[in-house]
C-alpha cells in the first residue's frame, strides 16, 4: 500500500506544506509504509497525479490536505478506481464535507486515526464530466459561492459582498428543470440543489439527513421568489427545514437532475465553479472509497462484526 498526501499550497490562504510534512513524518516514523507528499502545481493537477500513481501500485490511499476544493480534486482522481481510497485531511477552515459528520468531523484531522482507518464505499454525483462527493447546485447560491473567491481578501465579509453583488444582478434564473420522472418545470427559479452531503456555502445545511452511501440524492427546487420572500425562506432552507414550506421549496429524493438555462451560468460542484447552459446531476452509487477514521462511528464498521 502507498499513502499519497496531496497538498494544496494555496488552500485557506496559507501554505500548510511544512505543517503537513511534519505531521506525516512523525506519523510514519514507526510505520514502515511507503508514502509521498505531493504539492499541487495548479488547478486539477491532483487527479492526474492520483491516476498515475494508481496505475503503478496495487493499493493507494489519498489524503486531501486542504479544503473542499482539494478534496473535490482528489475525489475526481479517485472516482471509479477500485484500488484507490480517499479522505479529507483538512488544513483550513472551509471543510463542508466534514461538517456532515457532526461531532466526529474533527476525526479527519487525526492523522493516526486516518492511517488506522477502514474503507467505505460512497456515492458520487457526476456533473458535466466532473465528480462531487458533497453538493452541486445552480442558481443564486452557486453564483454567490463561486464568486466569493473574488472577495477573498475580505474574509468572512466576502460572502456578504458576493451576496449583495449577485442579488443586484437578479435573484432568479430562467431554467427548465427535470427531476427524474417526478418533476418537470419551466420558469424562473431561485436555485436547484442536489445533496449527497449536508453542508455547503460555508454553513448552509439544506438537508439534515442526507447520506453519501444511501444511493439517493436529496434534491431541492426553489421557486423564483421576491427578495422579501427569499429573506423569509432562507433561514428555513439554510437550517434543513425547507420541507416545511413545500409551496416554494420542493423536495425530492432521486438520482438524476437535468437543467437547461437560457445562457451559461455558474454551477457549484463542491464549491468549485463550472460554467454551462446545460447541467446534469447524476448519482453514481459506490463510485469512490472513503477512508473512515478508526475513531469514527458514523458508518457501521464491518470489522466490528468479525
Amino acid at each position: 500500500m502507498k499513502h499519497l498526501f496531496i497538498v494544496n499550497p494555496v488552500a485557506g490562504g496559507r501554505d500548510a506544506t511544512e505543517d503537513v510534512r511534519a505531521k506525516v513524518e512523525a506519523a510514519f516514523a514507526s510505520r514502515g509504509e511507503e508514502y509521498e507528499i505531493y504539492v499541487t502545481k495548479g488547478p486539477m493537477d491532483a487527479p492526474e497525479k492520483i491516476r498515475a500513481e494508481a496505475a503503478a501500485c496495487e493499493q493507494l490511499r489519498v489524503y486531501a490536505c486542504g479544503g473542499d476544493g482539494t478534496f473535490n480534486e482528489c475525489v475526481c482522481g479517485a472516482a471509479k478506481l477500485p484500488n484507490v481510497a480517499v479522505a479529507p485531511f483538512p488544513t483550513g477552515t472551509g471543510n463542508d464535507f466534514c461538517r456532515m459528520f457532526g461531532a466526529e468531523k474533527d476525526c479527519f484531522r487525526d492523522l493516526d486515526a486516518l492511517l488506522d482507518g477502514w474503507e467505505h464505499p460512497i456515492d458520487l454525483i457526476e456533473c458535466n464530466g466532473r465528480y462531487s462527493a458533497n453538493i452541486c447546485s445552480v442558481g443564486i447560491d452557486a453564483r454567490v459561492g463561486c464568486s466569493v473567491h473574488k472577495f477573498g481578501k475580505l474574509g468572512a465579509f466576502g460572502y456578504v459582498v458576493s451576496l449583495l453583488v449577485n442579488v443586484c444582478k437578479g435573484l432568479t434564473t430562467r431554467m427548465r428543470v427535470r427531476v427524474g420522472d417526478e418533476y418537470s418545470g419551466d420558469g424562473r427559479y431561485t436555485l436547484v440543489c442536489a445533496c449527497n452531503g449536508r453542508y455547503y456555502g460555508g454553513g448552509f445545511n439544506p438537508s439534515a439527513d442526507a447520506r453519501p452511501d444511501d444511493g439517493q440524492l436529496d434534491i431541492f427546487v426553489v421557486d423564483g421568489v421576491s427578495l422579501a420572500k427569499a429573506a423569509m425562506l432562507i433561514g428555513k432552507y439554510a437550517s434543513g427545514r425547507g420541507r416545511e414550506v413545500p409551496k416554494y421549496i420542493h423536495f425530492f429524493r432521486g438520482t438524476e437532475v437535468e437543467i437547461a438555462l437560457e445562457k451559461p451560468d455558474s454551477v457549484n460542484v463542491d464549491g468549485e465553479e463550472l460554467v454551462s447552459d446545460r447541467v446534469f446531476f447524476r448519482l453514481t452509487p459506490g463510485a469512490a472509497r472513503l477512508i473512515v477514521p478508526a475513531t469514527m462511528h458514523f458508518f457501521d464498521d464491518p470489522r466490528s462484526a468479525s
